[in-house]
Formats: structure tokens, sequence, C-alpha cells
């Protein structure tokens, strides 16, 4: 895959100066090991406090600039999961289909496992009040789409829980249409019984088209357990998109991560209004 360039912006904070210390330290050190990726600079802020804040009140941020190939990159967002990503260069970057998808697989793994272990990402407001979006397009209207809006026609299959399969197909469809997708087709095919009493068992396959950005929010959000692209078969995506992309998939990973911290504190009354 092609090469970037990126600054990573770690927001390091903690309740203790000294463990924060070490643990700014140990992120410094396994940044300079790195071999995937080539780090070409990092430099951490001192550890500072923060008047007034009782909740996590000490604070660093870690600054590193680093290139290698566009899946090593992800991969290293995957493992630091920056505040920010700043896309230094290209300017724009060509993907085969193919390579995007194997990327895009795994990703969806690692997502995966960090829900099993700390709960799923997808949450909307109340549907109810969403109209039934257009589910089907004609082949005109999905090649004006792919090479006007430079949107991406792909398949993925899903796993989710409900009560009734038509619910399920209507909840479905109105929240990909919420994350900015056109939707052509979307089956649902019931599995069995759910985790918890009186839920069902489902798997939702869905052919949708998006910009880059959507369809690689989505994969991470829902963690297929299949997924292709069908057209085109080199996407093209902008310096815009790759960055908006990257920190996005950061934040999910980041928001998994502290929830554990994010629950015990609420428990202790913590957590001010909009701290959740």
């Amino acid at each position: 895959m092609g090469e970037v360039e990126v600054i990573f912006y770690i927001e390091a904070m903690g309740n203790e100066k000294k463990a924060l210390e070490m643990a700014v330290r140990e992120t410094v050190e396994s940044l300079k090991k790195e071999t995937t990726v080539k780090v070409k600079r990092v430099r951490a802020e001192e550890v500072i406090e923060n008047e007034g804040e009782d909740l996590l009140k000490y604070s660093s941020m870690i600054e590193a600039v680093l290139s290698g190939s566009f899946e090593n990159v992800v991969k290293a967002v995957l493992k630091y999961a920056p505040a920010v990503v700043e896309v230094l260069r290209p300017g724009s970057l060509e993907l085969r289909a193919n390579d995007l998808m194997k990327l895009m697989g795994e990703v969806a793994f690692f997502m995966s496992k960090l829900m099993d272990t700390y709960g799923g990402l997808a949450a909307y407001p109340k549907l109810d009040d969403v109209p039934m979006p257009r589910i089907g397009y004609e082949e005109e209207e999905i090649e004006s789409a792919i090479m006007e809006d430079r949107y991406i026609r792909y398949r993925f299959v899903i796993e989710t829980f409900g009560k009734e399969l038509e619910e399920v197909k209507k909840s479905m469809a109105k929240a990909f249409f919420l994350e900015g997708c056109m939707i052509n087709t979307i089956l649902v095919q019931e599995q069995g019984e759910g985790e918890s009493e009186g839920s069902r068992y489902f798997l939702v396959a869905a052919e949708l088209l998006s910009d880059f950005e959507t369809m690689f929010q989505l994969n991470a959000k829902y963690s297929p357990v299949a997924i292709s692209i069908v057209e085109p078969e080199i996407i093209d995506i902008n310096a815009n998109e790759l960055q908006g992309a990257l920190t996005d998939l950061a934040g999910f990973v980041h928001s998994l991560i502290h929830r554990p911290l994010l629950k015990k504190l609420k428990e202790e009354g913590m957590l001010k209004p909009g701290q959740e």
C-alpha cells in the first residue's frame, strides 16, 4: 500500500503524577522501538497538573511523526489510539480494493475483540421518528454516485440481536441512513435465540454506497463478519478523508479501552455532567 506520513498526538491523563510519567516514558520507548513504521521524531511534554480538575488531574501530550505503508500506519493507530492524527503526506492515495478489503478485515477482527471485552460502539438516537429510507437504486444512479460523488459500493454482513426480523431490518436501514449511506439491498436472516430472554440472533447482509470515511467508520463500529468492495477497483482517497478516517478509528479504540475507568469514576461520583 502507498506510503503515508502522519503526526500522532497521543493524550495521556491520570490521577497520579509518577504513574503518568512512567506511562509516558513507556509509550515513548515503545514508539522508538517500532519496526513496522519509521518513527522520525518523538517528543513528550512535561506532565502538568490541571488546576481545579479533580478528575484525571494530571496530563501530558506525546507528539510522534511517523511514516509507513497505509496498512502499517492503521495498525499503529490501533496500537496507540492517538487523540488526533494529522496527515502530512500524500495529498491523495490510491488503494486497490482487494488490499483495502484485507486491511478492513484485520481492523474488524481487532475491534471485535475489543467490543467482546468492553461492549459495542454503534449507538443511535431513538429511531421511531426517523423515516424509512429508500432501499434500491438503478444502476445508472449507482454509477453516478461512484463517478461523481466518489462513492464506494460495498457489501457486508454483521451480527445483531433483536426481537423481530422486520423490526431489525427497519432499525438497521435507518441506522445506515443516519450514517450517510445509500442502501441498495438489505437482507436479514434469523439464526436463533439471542443472549438474553426474548431476544433473537440475526445476520444482516447489506449492499451500501458511501464515501470512504463512512465505510471505514462502519467497518470499525460494526466489525462485520464479512465485507467485500464491489466497485471501484481502485479507490482514491484525499488527505482530508484519510485524516478523518484515521482519527475516527483512533477515537473508537480510545473510547472502548477507557470505558472501565469511566465506569469506575461514575460509580464513585467523580464524573461531572458532560464527562461521561
